[in-house]
């Protein structure tokens, strides 16, 4: 599979859970925009069979390298950043995964019993990211203890592997300045942003400012009947110059914990 249908395959089934994202896509470009991306985000667990070194590999073979990791304290998670070495207009790539080990033994032996379920063949397989949820069909009762205690397992166990999110590269539209603008923009288009930890996130001191409309919700098929659930989201991002001119690469991990929020279950509520 060459890298363009892989990224093409990706944005394919981040736009069936996320029909917002093509939304804002298309509205953009009709009003002369140039869409471009800035990263993709990927979850997982730190199960040693799918964690971030195992959903990392394709991308290291299309040329990408590690660049910076994220410790969250209070979500229990850890991530990496990857970049591509030459193609400076390549998505930056960010896979976070949920540190179980410091978590109940309940959800400790949930999240096991779950992979332990699955032929290991699968987890084998190269391109992993595509393959969405490889378990059997959710329990609400499950996804609902799991959600006791985090929101982003929860999110996983219903969700499976996929881009969580894309993000608009807002250095690279023309018809705005600022991340505000954009702000209000959708805003004005109907679309809910995150305000958890404030509507952006990220300061021009910090070299990177974001934002994120909530997650959509689709119904998902549980074992126990059909609900709606929080599935992914858009996110924008404006980057600052360094003092060397170059424009801020990496991530915020203060900022990246808000954004981390679109999918929970509870900010859609308010």
């Amino acid at each position: 599979m060459n890298s363009t249908f892989f990224f093409e395959e990706l944005w394919k089934q981040y736009t069936l859970k996320t029909p917002s994202a093509k939304k804002i896509k298309s509205i953009l470009e009709t009003a002369g925009n140039t869409v471009s991306n800035d990263h993709i985000a990927i979850r997982t667990f730190d199960d040693p069979r799918i964690n971030i070194e195992v959903l990392a590999k394709p991308f290291l073979a299309m040329g990408y390298e590690e660049m910076g990791d994220y410790h969250f304290e209070a979500k229990k998670l850890y991530a990496k950043h990857y970049e591509h070495k030459t193609d400076l207009n390549a998505p930056k790539i960010f896979i976070s995964q949920l540190l179980t080990y410091k978590f109940s033994d309940k959800l400790q032996q949930t999240v096991k019993h779950i992979l332990d379920s699955i032929d290991p063949e699968l987890f084998a397989q190269e391109y992993l990211i595509l393959q969405g949820r490889i378990w059997d069909i959710p329990s609400l009762a499950i996804y609902e203890k799991l959600q006791e205690e985090s929101e982003y397992a929860a999110w996983m166990y219903v969700n499976g592997f996929c881009s969580n999110h894309f993000t608009i590269d807002v250095n690279k539209l023309e018809n705005f300045d600022t991340l505000s603008e954009v702000n209000d923009f959708l805003k004005n288009h109907g679309f809910k942003m995150n305000t958890s930890g404030g509507e952006i996130k990220g300061t021009p001191s910090q070299l990177l400012e974001q934002s994120s409309i909530l997650a959509d919700k689709i119904e998902v098929t549980f074992k126990e009947g059909v609900q709606e659930i929080t599935s992914c989201y858009y996110e924008f991002a404006y980057r600052y110059a360094k003092e060397n001119g170059e424009l801020f690469t990496g991530f915020i991990a203060n900022s990246a914990d808000k954004i981390f929020e679109s999918t929970d279950m509870k900010l859609q509520a308010v």
